[in-house]
């Protein structure tokens, strides 16, 4: 662990000990396998299935991928906070001011562990997290109802529990996407360094009115 930002730590779980790691670098997860069960279900597709997706996204600038880990070194759970792509409304607001926890997923067999939790705390735990507005999105369709045994509103539930501990909250918008099901979320975290301009212009950005 050469990166003084990267944290770690050992979850005990029925399947074994697990190690939480953030900010992955590319090099680091080369060296991992993708375990089986993210893939494809009969009613849900995992976020990502590629090991080079968790790379790509490992290399961009500010960004921290969180890593749940095996002894054997296979994924088990991600976690993923970047910057908005280019095209999203949200890079509006100016570089590196909003970023994104653009998915957390565990694997079936070990959602019961609270590993979900760790990894959206360690992906918060950046160095530039109180200059910034972080934010995520749930989309409904990307939901696994199926595996989870919830309805969408219980999932919906779930993800605010998941994220309020960390200073999030449930906000509106009229972003098309968001607003294609009543039940699909949008929350967000303002850094305490958030100037209160920035502030203002991220309220009128969520209707789509440019700062």
């Amino acid at each position: 662990m050469n990166d003084p930002m990267q944290k770690e730590m050992v979850r005990s779980t029925p399947a074994g000990p697990i190690q939480i790691r953030s900010f992955c670098t590319p090099d680091e997860i080369q060296t991992y396998r993708f375990d089986d069960q993210f893939g494809t279900h009969a009613q849900y597709k995992s976020i990502y299935t590629k090991r080079e997706t968790l790379e790509k996204h490992a290399a961009k600038t500010d960004a921290n991928v969180v890593l749940a880990l095996t002894e054997g070194q296979h994924i088990v759970g991600f976690g993923v906070f970047s910057h908005p792509e280019a095209d999203e409304r949200w890079t509006e607001l100016g570089p590196g001011m909003m970023m994104e926890v653009k998915a957390v997923e565990v694997s079936r067999m070990l959602r019961s562990c609270k590993i979900a939790g760790d990894m959206v705390r360690f992906m918060l735990a950046h160095p530039k997290i109180e200059r910034m507005i972080a934010y995520m999105v749930g989309y409904s369709w990307t939901w696994d109802l199926d595996g989870s045994g919830m309805n969408a509103q219980q999932y919906r539930n779930m993800l605010i529990r998941l994220f309020n501990p960390h200073g999030f909250i449930e906000l509106q918008t009229n972003e098309p996407n968001i607003c294609l099901k009543p039940e699909n979320l949008f929350m967000g975290r303002i850094g305490n360094e958030v100037p209160d301009k920035l502030r203002q212009d991220f309220k009128w950005l969520r209707f789509g009115i440019s700062p």
